[in-house]
């Protein structure tokens, strides 16, 4: 595909080093010269300086045949109105724009094509928001995936010592459970992938990935972990966009504070939030942490604008007794660094925007892409259609499916039913197929297998 991709931030920079590696025609516009620099020495990607939304840069970018556009730069006027002239002046059929401001994001209206042509919105503090909630819901989880509409959900838990199913073999879920599928789609040790088999046995602080449906995934849980309590105070350091959403999302169900410096903005908080406190001061405070009985805290969430801060934030909040911490963080070379450690979760929002970003580059029916490990893996969710003559995968079994290497099928979504998929499960059309993809290389070869070929048509 040809894909212009306007702001080579963090947000724009992480897709085009994901979509360069698989072969697709990127360019990247931006009006910082070293940022394109820097890209345009580690990438195969074509790149042009200049203000993303004046139509000249974008026909220099190659927007006359483009397939898609996505705005993704700081500012939400810009990709609005690049977007706007994508349609009116070059027709680009796929228009995908990142909109932080909830002012825009309440008028749904906005965004139809007789006002501002947007085909898909992507709000990261949405997205980052709704990924810190799962994470809530399932004490010890790593990552929570939603598939079909929630019916399934893919978690990654770390295993550890006292779990019951860790030292035995995977088949022994199924002993330990009679009455639940599960299905182990991957296994990360000591940070290399493992295909797993029903003879893999699982060993402490491997990082497992399982597939169940959502009603079953904490009994699952509590085969590799000792269970634990469920989560109800909750502190979260920087009320930004992420912190003020996610404060306004949990305060029904949790007990919040939420710590800002900004006086101003702190007033702001204390007035649009119903039962949160609110507390002016520094999350690297000791004193202030410690006076709000930080030892009693379940989850401190550090959410600020700044990596150094949140990351130093967390590891006083943990020494100070906090029982779990989880960490916002922008550079994707801290994360690696910080994730397992004293810090319970780093939280990439690269990472988590990314999926909904590849969903629509993704070719052949795909309705949902999730970036697995810091985007080394992939989870995808793609619809079978066609019959056994125009498709490769309807009306075969799992067995008889030739799937690349490393890539697994963790079950299938028929209607309401979710079926975990064995080897003797056979596809229909219209299921919605569920997929672990461990090596990235191999992501086309798995388009190719959900696209119908012409006796279809």
């Amino acid at each position: 595909m040809k894909i212009i991709i306007l702001g080579a931030g963090q947000v724009g920079g992480t897709l085009a080093e994901n979509l360069a590696n698989e072969q697709n025609d990127i360019t990247v516009i931006d009006t910082d010269q070293v940022r394109l620099r820097e890209l345009a020495d580690r990438i195969d990607i074509k790149t042009v300086y200049g203000h993303g939304s004046y139509p000249q840069v974008m026909r220099d970018a190659g927007a006359d045949d483009a397939d898609m556009l996505v705005a993704v730069t700081n500012s939400d006027e810009t990709n609005m109105v690049a977007c706007q002239i994508a349609y009116t002046l070059f027709r680009t059929p796929t228009k995908i724009s990142r909109i932080r401001s909830n002012a825009y994001l309440k008028q749904p209206e906005l965004f139809k094509n007789d006002a501002f042509p947007i085909d898909v919105l992507i709000s990261p503090e949405q997205v980052v928001t709704n990924y810190i909630s799962r994470l809530l819901q399932y004490p010890g989880a790593l990552q929570v995936l939603d598939f079909a509409d929630e019916r399934v959900q893919l978690v990654a838990v770390k295993a550890y010592y006292g779990g019951p199913l860790v030292g035995q073999a995977i088949h022994t879920l199924k002993d330990h459970l009679p009455n639940i599928d599960a299905r182990v789609a991957a296994v990360f040790r000591r940070n290399k992938a493992i295909e797993p088999t029903g003879d893999t046995v699982i060993e402490a602080d491997d990082e497992v990935f399982f597939v169940a449906a959502r009603a079953h995934i904490k009994k699952v849980m509590n085969e590799l972990r000792r269970a634990e309590d469920s989560y109800k105070r909750v502190m979260i350091a920087g009320g930004g966009n992420i912190g003020y959403r996610l404060a306004k999302t949990l305060e029904k169900d949790y007990k919040m504070k939420l710590i800002e410096h900004d006086e101003e903005r702190a007033r702001y908080l204390s007035e649009n939030l119903t039962s949160t406190v609110v507390l002016l001061g520094s999350a690297t405070d000791k004193a202030l942490l410690e006076e709000e009985n930080i030892e009693n805290t379940d989850v401190f969430c550090a959410l600020t604008n700044d990596d150094e801060v949140n990351i130093m934030s967390s590891l006083l909040a943990k020494r100070l007794g906090a029982r779990k911490v989880m960490t916002l963080i922008n550079k994707a070379a801290y994360v690696d660094l910080v994730q397992g450690g004293m810090i319970d979760v780093a939280i990439s929002p690269q990472q988590a925007t990314i999926g909904s970003l590849l969903t629509h580059v993704r070719r052949g029916d795909v309705v949902n892409v999730h970036s697995l490990r810091r985007g080394a893996a992939e989870a995808i969710e793609a619809i079978a259609h066609g019959d056994s003559h125009s498709s490769k995968v309807v009306g075969r079994r799992i067995k008889d499916i030739s799937l690349p290497p490393g890539t697994t099928i963790g079950a299938i979504v028929r209607g309401e039913e979710v079926i975990m998929a064995t080897s003797d499960v056979v596809v229909e059309s219209n299921d919605h197929v569920i997929l672990f993809v461990m090596n990235k290389r191999h992501i086309s070869d798995v388009e190719r297998l959900f696209q119908v070929g012409l006796g279809f048509f």
